[in-house]
């Protein structure tokens, strides 16, 4: 969903997701409404010596939702230094990072690149914990300094310290569980890596993030954990399979490049501007193509595709041309660009295929059919290498 970017921290940018918009009050309205509860409960895990005073907390609304919203901003501030504990030891092993966002369930710090070397992957996994029981220590010492007594006000802070030193740890907590994407899953990718391929690793720390998700989401449905741990356990089960899944696709396009898998520039279809709209849909019928570069005087001038000469009513269509209706904002990639490096390219901006360019001259075209197609050659046969020596090519779409 959308984002807002609202600053930087050490050059790193931190943006809000929506659902982050709407999860804030939630949780405020949440905490508020039920602070009599939260206080009874931190006082049993504090001890009586160190309770907070119920009876000052309760009883009026405005303090009580107040209380509610700093504790609520207290704890997404929390996992924002959680995820820069993250970032800061990635960037400094010169993994960029490209935001922190904070969203429906928490936060996430968007590295450009995961490390494959194991002892890196453990000590950015592990940091962001380090960061968490550091800031529950933290809260839980200026919890000890604050005397009881003194009315709403002092109440109020102790239950915003005892509340962030017991939440930040169950944080640290939480997050080491084995539930791969989360950082315990990677800590267990990371040992697992020490003797085993990096994608195999992954595969097994997948199977058991998987594994854990399910037990996750059916303690939510027939245990105490409600909905809201039912979508955690969702997100974490369909995170493991993407990230096994991408790593996999990383290894099986090891040393693969746009070149090895594009349509070559003798085999493209292109069209010209002035091609009637009604010719273009002609075309793409009898080549079974759904996108076409458009080229006038040797030069790429835009792309349209099957989507584009939709947009003009059928009655239309003769008199309108591909000029009018393509693309002029081109979508390219180097035939020297890694095969993974097309594809999240494609996924970023939202496309089905890319020029393949060298400086002003279109060399070919490559898609996410080849792509696919590559990946099915790879995995069944170890490597693109066709019989003759040369690279394996498959039908796909312009």
């Amino acid at each position: 969903m959308r984002s807002f970017r609202i600053g930087r921290l050490f050059g790193i940018p931190i943006e809000l997701d929506l659902t982050f918009l709407l999860v804030l009050p939630l949780f405020a309205y949440l905490i508020g409404s039920s602070l009599g509860e939260y206080a009874g409960l931190l006082n049993d895990v504090l001890g009586p010596a160190a309770a907070v005073d119920i009876t000052a907390l309760t009883g009026d609304p405005v303090v009580t939702f107040g209380i509610g919203t700093l504790a609520a901003v207290g704890l997404f501030a929390g996992v924002v230094l959680h995820e820069l504990g993250h970032s800061l030891t990635a960037m400094r092993y010169g993994f960029p990072i490209s935001s922190i966002t904070l969203w429906l369930f928490g936060g996430v710090a968007q590295l450009t690149e995961m490390p494959e070397d194991w002892k890196q992957e453990l000590n950015i996994a592990v940091a962001g914990p380090v960061v968490s029981v550091a800031l529950g220590v933290v809260s839980y010492a200026a919890f000890t300094l604050v005397a009881p007594g003194g009315g709403t006000a002092v109440a109020g802070l102790r239950f915003l310290l005892a509340y962030l030193a017991v939440m930040n740890v169950a944080l640290a907590i939480f997050n080491m569980l084995p539930g791969f994407p989360m950082d315990g899953g990677r800590v267990l990718r990371a040992l697992l890596a020490r003797n085993r391929p990096y994608a195999r690793a992954t595969q097994i720390a997948a199977e058991v993030g998987k594994v854990f998700a399910i037990v996750l989401g059916l303690y939510g449905l027939f245990g105490n954990g409600g909905l809201f741990l039912v979508a955690i356990a969702f997100f974490i089960y369909i995170g493991a399979s993407s990230e096994a899944q991408r790593t996999t696709m990383t290894a099986a396009f090891e040393g693969v490049t746009v070149r090895d898998i594009m349509t070559p520039e003798p085999d493209v279809h292109t069209v010209s501007p002035d091609t009637s709209v009604a010719e273009l849909l002609r075309r793409m019928f009898t080549e079974r193509h759904t996108g076409y570069p458009v080229v006038e005087n040797g030069v790429v001038v835009g792309v349209v595709t099957l989507g584009d000469a939709q947009s003009v009513k059928e009655v239309e269509r003769d008199a309108y041309t591909v000029e009018e209706v393509m693309t002029r904002e081109l979508r390219t990639v180097g035939p020297d660009a890694d095969a993974m490096d097309a594809l999240d390219r494609m996924q970023e901006t939202g496309v089905g295929r890319l020029l393949v360019m060298e400086g002003d001259d279109l060399v070919g075209i490559v898609s996410r059919t080849d792509l696919m197609t590559a990946l099915d050659i790879i995995k069944q046969s170890g490597s693109l290498d066709a019989g003759d020596g040369g690279p394996a090519t498959a039908e796909r779409p312009a």
